[in-house]
């Protein structure tokens, strides 16, 4: 389903296709899987492949994200398609996440 990419103390996991109600948990458990490792402090998902987003994928964002505070790691978006974005930005979530416009950024921050 996707790729996951680890740089040092940064992994980064590109979903493909749609975040819904089939796959929530298994995208879920790949995030938790990356930020419980002890050598990651930043968590990326990029999404520049990712079609469709539903509910269900909404909440396991939200979950890794609260994951993410609570081991003290950051956890940022990247590469959101406007068509995604929109999402966010109706549900005022793009408050909550860092929402990076590509990978490139990481080396700035």
């Amino acid at each position: 389903m996707q790729a996951v990419l680890n740089y040092p103390k940064i992994a980064v996991i590109r979903p493909q296709g749609s975040l819904n109600a089939a796959n929530a948990l298994e995208f879920e458990r790949d995030m938790t899987t990356a930020l419980a490792q002890n050598d990651v402090s930043i968590l990326v998902v990029n999404l520049a492949a990712v079609e469709s987003l539903d509910s269900a994928g909404l909440m396991a964002f939200l979950s890794a994200h609260k994951l993410a505070i609570s081991l003290g790691r950051s956890f940022r978006l990247c590469a959101v398609a406007p068509s995604i974005r929109i999402i966010f930005e109706l549900t005022q979530l793009d408050k909550v996440f860092e929402i990076l416009d590509g990978e490139v950024e990481l080396t700035a921050t």
